[in-house]
């Protein structure tokens, strides 16, 4: 059983571990103490090779049979990537590049299965469309100037008050608030019965 396991989430992120608690997973959280590296500009790319270093750093001290999970997320307008934003007029420019069109969401994850001798390793990047009404010039600065976008990939929470310029998404919701958790818990039994059978 998955739910019998310790998982740890490589990640101070709240909504992602609010998401594990959803489904049933309860993670220790442990959040990685790298420098992120990438050697890509490639969106599904980028996130899987940040969610692997995560995981990898945070599993080194883990016991046997212990489950770790990273993750990462980006939003990408027109194939180019886009970070937290680093001020309120960072913010300001990456709603505007986006309203009243549509972009993608990407989260890579990497769960890491550790066992006596070798772990079990799976990755994949989860992708999600996003499409956006068009915002006026008032509504970016409102947005842009408010707390809400300072710590998000994009710049923006779906789950917060940027829900009312969201005109519809194709894909995972919960992608775009962090962890394709549907999928990170049908991977995670796909990796327990994999080890059962070593």
């Amino acid at each position: 059983m998955i739910s019998d396991r310790k998982i740890v989430l490589a990640s101070a992120s709240p909504r992602r571990k609010e998401l594990l608690n959803q489904v049933g997973l309860g993670p220790v959280i442990e959040p990685s103490g790298i420098d992120e590296k990438i050697t890509t500009t490639i969106p599904q790319e980028a996130v899987i090779e940040l969610s692997r270093q995560k995981a990898e750093d945070v599993a080194i001290n883990q016991l046997p049979g212990t489950i770790v999970i990273g993750a990462d997320t980006v939003v990408a307008s027109d194939g180019k990537i886009m970070g937290k934003p680093v001020s309120h007029e960072e913010a300001l420019e990456m709603i505007r590049s986006f309203q009243g069109k549509t972009h993608q969401v990407f989260t890579g994850v990497t769960m890491i299965l550790r066992g006596e001798t070798e772990n079990i390793v799976r990755s994949f990047a989860e992708q999600t469309d996003v499409h956006v009404y068009p915002m006026t010039q008032e509504e970016i600065r409102s947005y842009a100037e408010s707390e809400e976008p300072m710590d998000k990939a994009g710049a923006y929470g779906i789950q917060g008050r940027f829900a009312a310029f969201i005109k519809g998404i194709d894909g995972d919701y919960n992608n775009v608030v962090g962890l394709p958790v549907g999928r990170v818990y049908q991977e995670l039994k796909q990796m327990c019965e994999q080890e059962g059978k070593a």
